[in-house]
């Protein structure tokens, strides 16, 4: 009877239980509550609220599922992923111009590029806290802004290992950053039963922009010389990305007060996924940073070493899609996960040793570019899933800081490992210690996300 008198915003954990009872019996105005959705935002998902499982309920029985303008913010969304995916995975070639310039060590200027990708973890419990301050617009204008003027200022650095660190890496770092959360949280509160697909396909436009880039950088490297080349690509991406930026915004309005949520350190299925994610992160970028090093190993021109990783960038794009349409329509997020997870795992250990000529070099490039996509399109959705939409921001920051050591120093402990075993003028065989290494990563995780499965059901043939 006390929650009759309480205001929807309850204040205790106890007023919210009772409440919440009352209003899974009163089938009236939860009807009267979907009916108007407008007013919903106003009253059920006011910032003031602070009972997660009401708060999450409330956001997924309103949320559209589709529409034109749902279906837009991910097409906005998408061109935001298109630019700092595809940029970031695409330092691989950038990378090879400036170890053949004696600039510094191919372990150096991994470091670069993982930063401007470590950044978003080491950022991500403030960047969540900022997209509840600023909003996903101004967020993502910010984060468009600071991308596009680190290629153009990292275009006077390509001299200086220290300028490119503070351009191409710590400036690019926070774009990348900004505009990581946006995507990652947005387009979600929209969709119900097509969320895995409409994450999937934002993230999908991310393997696209690596596939495309990689291949322009070559292209201008090679006629426009490596500073026009940076600087092109900050002017792209400044016109192309302003306009998605605008258009992008937040379906609710439910906002939580704190950086993080200590509490769910208390919960194992958070610290499965948060260990999980941590390990995963150190194999992923090893591919794509060293596809071109691997190549010219190998004999093989820039052009193909280029080429490669933008097969990689292709086909991770096509399995972002392809976990999103899984993850709906057959197994589930978190068997998807550890599918993903489970052939990355696989791709290192068995196929990139086995690469010794073009073919089978090509098929790991495809299958591990496309479990590697995966990982990054279908995390999302396990984390909303498990979480629920309303911890969503902050336990998807918290996961993500996790994914910081991986960011900045998987590529760079590869590096070492293949500079320890003689560098790339030994030939492939240089690379196998990294590799497997990498592969270990991935095995580790694999086996932590099997474990959560199991912890659900032990049931194999259940979508989940």
């Amino acid at each position: 009877m006390a929650s009759s008198k309480d205001p929807v915003d309850t204040k205790t954990p106890a007023e919210a239980e009772v409440e919440l009872s009352v209003l899974n019996r009163a089938p009236t105005r939860s009807t009267t509550t979907l009916a108007e959705p407008a007013s919903a935002p106003q009253t059920e998902l006011t910032p003031t609220s602070t009972d997660p499982l009401e708060a999450s309920r409330a956001i997924d029985a309103s949320a559209p599922d589709g529409g034109w303008h749902a279906w837009a913010m991910v097409g906005c969304c998408a061109m935001l992923g298109f630019w700092f995916v595809g940029v970031t995975y695409s330092w691989g070639v950038l990378q090879t111009t400036l170890v053949e310039r004696h600039l510094a060590p191919a372990s150096t200027l991994a470091f670069v590029g993982s930063i401007a990708v470590s950044m978003l973890s080491f950022m991500a419990i403030l960047n969540s806290r900022i997209l509840m301050s600023l909003g996903a617009r101004k967020m993502a204008v910010i984060g468009t802004v600071l991308m596009s003027f680190s290629q153009i200022f990292a275009s006077f650095t390509t001299r200086n290992i220290g300028g490119l660190f503070v351009t191409a890496g710590v400036m690019m770092g926070f774009g990348v950053g900004f505009c990581f959360m946006v995507i990652s949280i947005t387009p979600a509160q929209y969709f119900t039963t097509k969320r895995g697909t409409a994450v999937g396909l934002v993230y999908a436009a991310g393997g696209l922009g690596g596939a495309v880039i990689s291949l322009g950088l070559e292209a201008g490297v090679r006629n426009l010389g490596l500073e026009w080349t940076f600087r092109l690509v900050g002017l792209v991406m400044l016109v192309t990305c302003l306009p998605a930026a605008w258009y992008v915004k937040e379906r609710t309005t439910v906002v939580r007060k704190e950086f993080v949520d200590w509490s769910l350190f208390r919960n194992l299925d958070f610290i499965v996924l948060f260990v999980s994610g941590a390990l995963a992160t150190f194999p992923l970028f090893v591919p794509p940073f060293f596809l071109p090093l691997y190549a010219q190993s190998m004999h093989l021109s820039g052009t193909t070493g280029a080429a490669l990783v933008c097969v990689f960038n292709f086909s991770s794009a096509i399995g972002r899609i392809a976990t999103g349409f899984l993850s709906d329509r057959l197994l589930g997020p978190l068997n998807t996960l550890f599918a993903v997870l489970f052939i990355t795992c696989l791709s290192l250990l068995v196929l990139w040793p086995s690469s010794v000529s073009l073919a089978p070099l090509i098929i790991f490039v495809l299958v591990n570019g496309a479990s590697s996509g995966g990982f990054f399109a279908i995390m999302p959705t396990v984390v909303n899933n498990i979480m629920g939409s309303q911890r969503m921001t902050v336990a998807f920051g918290m996961i993500v800081t996790g994914w910081g050591g991986g960011y900045l120093m998987g590529a760079p402990i590869a590096g070492y490992l293949l500079a320890a075993y003689g560098g790339q003028d030994r030939g492939i065989v240089a690379y196998r210690p990294a590799v497997f290494w990498a592969g270990g990563m991935a095995a580790g995780a694999a086996f932590l996300v099997a474990f959560l499965r199991w912890r659900k059901s032990p049931h194999l043939m259940i979508k989940m």
